[in-house]
C-alpha cells in the first residue's frame, strides 16, 4: 500500500503541474487514493471534463499499485519501459508532459532515483523519459534530480565519409608534388638561361591562379543552394531489429517504406534501444544514401536521431500515429525533387544536416520548417537537439 509521503509528494506534483497552491488539500492527502487526489486537484483547476478517461485511469492505477519492494518494483519499470519505446510521455500530444506523467512520476521517483546504473541501462526509456519529465515540469523543488549517465552516441554511419575526405587529400598532396618535380627539373635543362624561365614560369603561375579564382566562387554557390529537398525522407516501419554481429555499437533492422522488399539498415542505436523496443516503431529514414556495408553488413538507409547537446540522450526522430510507410516528409514552402543517390563526394548530407534540429517543444525541423507527414509533425522527446 503507498505511504502517506508519496501521497502528498504526487499531490504537491499535481498541483505545480496545474499552477495550484497544494496546501489546502494536504490535509487529508494520506487518507486518500490516488485517483481521489488527482481529482480534487483536477475539479479545482476548473478541468472537470478532461479529467476522467480510461488511459488517465489506467496510469493512476499504475502509480496507486506501484511497489517500492525492488523485485516487483523493477518488473514495473520494465512494463513501462516497453511503453515508453513509442511514446515522448505518457499522455499528451506526443511532447506535452500530462497530469498521469507527473502522477506516475512521483510514484516512481524514489525507486528510480535508488536505480544502480546498470539496471538503468535495461530501461532507457524510463531513465529517458524521468529525465525529460523532471526538466520540463521543473519538479527539482520537490524532488531530488535523478542523475542520468547514458553513453555518448557512437554514430559510425559518418566513416565513410571520413574515408572520402583522406582519399581526396591524398589526391589533393599528390596533384601538389607533380609540379615541383617539374620546376626543380627545368633548371638543370636550361642552365644557360636561369632568370628568363623562372620570369616565364611565375607569370604563368599567376595567370594560372587568376582563372582559378572564379571558379573556386561556383562551388560556394552552389552549396548555398542545396536544399533538404535534395534527401528523400520517407516514413518507415521496423519491422525487425537485432544487434549487429559484430559491432555493439550497432543494431540492423528491416525497415518497411511501401516497396516491395524492406530495406536493411544499419544504425548507431546499441546503446540506447533494445531491439525489441524498436519493433513497430515508426521513423524517419532518408532512403537515397548511398548503400553501403557497415562492419560487413549492408545499409540500404539512415535512421534520423534526435540527440542531446552532450549526446547523452539519442532516439529516432518519431512520425505521429497514422503517417503510412513510405510516404515522403514534406517542408512548407520548400519544393523540389530529391536526388536518385546522394552524392557521397559532394558531403550533400553533412552540408544539409546541420539546418536540421528540433525546437523547444521537439518538433523535428529544417531551419524552423517542420518535417510534416499526413498525420501531422515529426517529434522528439529532446527539445533543442540536433538531428543527424
Amino acid at each position: 500500500m503507498m505511504d502517506s509521503k508519496t501521497k502528498q509528494m504526487i499531490l504537491s506534483a499535481l498541483c505545480k503541474h496545474f499552477s495550484l497552491d497544494p496546501e489546502p488539500f494536504l490535509g487529508g492527502a494520506g487518507d486518500s487514493d490516488v485517483k481521489t487526489l488527482y481529482s480534487n486537484v483536477v475539479k479545482a483547476s476548473g478541468k472537470e471534463v478532461s479529467a476522467q478517461n480510461d488511459e488517465v485511469l489506467k496510469w493512476l492505477d499504475f502509480a496507486e499499485c506501484f511497489s517500492a519492494n525492488s523485485k516487483d518494483c523493477f518488473a514495473a519499470l520494465e512494463k513501462l519501459n516497453l511503453e515508453l519505446a513509442t511514446k515522448s510521455v505518457l499522455l499528451g500530444n506526443g511532447l506535452t508532459p500530462s497530469a498521469a506523467d507527473v502522477a506516475v512520476f512521483s510514484a516512481l521517483h524514489s525507486s528510480v532515483l535508488g536505480l544502480s546504473d546498470s539496471d538503468k541501462e535495461k530501461v532507457p526509456h524510463v531513465i529517458r523519459w524521468v529525465n525529460y519529465i523532471q526538466k520540463k515540469e521543473e519538479l527539482s523543488t520537490l524532488f531530488a534530480p535523478i542523475p542520468v549517465k547514458l553513453p555518448e552516441f557512437d554514430f559510425e554511419v559518418s566513416k565513410p565519409a571520413i574515408k572520402v575526405d583522406a582519399n581526396s587529400n591524398t589526391k589533393k598532396a599528390a596533384e601538389v608534388v607533380k609540379p615541383v618535380d617539374k620546376s626543380e627539373a627545368q633548371p638543370s635543362a636550361k642552365k644557360t638561361e636561369p632568370e628568363e624561365p623562372k620570369k616565364k614560369d611565375t607569370k604563368e603561375k599567376d595567370a594560372k591562379k587568376e582563372k582559378k579564382k572564379p571558379a573556386e566562387t561556383e562551388p560556394a554557390k552552389k552549396e548555398a543552394e542545396l536544399s533538404v529537398s535534395l534527401l528523400n525522407i520517407q516514413v518507415g516501419l521496423i519491422r525487425k531489429a537485432w544487434k549487429h554481429p559484430s559491432a555493439d555499437s550497432l543494431l540492423v533492422e528491416e525497415i518497411d517504406v511501401g516497396e516491395d522488399k524492406v530495406r536493411q539498415v544499419v544504425s548507431g542505436l546499441a546503446k540506447f534501444c533494445n531491439p525489441d523496443d524498436l519493433t513497430n516503431r515508426l521513423v524517419a529514414l532518408i532512403t537515397n544514401v548511398k548503400p553501403g556495408k557497415l562492419r560487413d553488413v549492408m545499409s540500404q538507409g539512415l535512421v534520423l536521431c534526435a540527440s542531446s547537446e552532450d549526446h547523452s540522450v539519442v532516439e529516432p526522430l518519431l512520425p505521429p500515429a497514422g503517417a503510412k510507410p513510405g510516404e515522403r516528409v514534406s517542408f512548407s514552402g520548400i519544393e523540389g525533387k530529391p536526388e536518385d543517390v546522394l552524392n557521397p563526394k559532394k558531403k550533400q548530407l553533412e552540408k544539409i544536416t546541420p539546418g536540421l534540429y528540433t525546437d523547444e517543444n521537439g518538433v523535428a525541423t529544417y531551419k524552423g520548417i517542420p518535417f510534416m507527414t499526413s498525420a501531422g509533425p515529426c517529434t522528439s522527446s529532446i527539445p533543442k537537439a540536433t538531428i543527424k
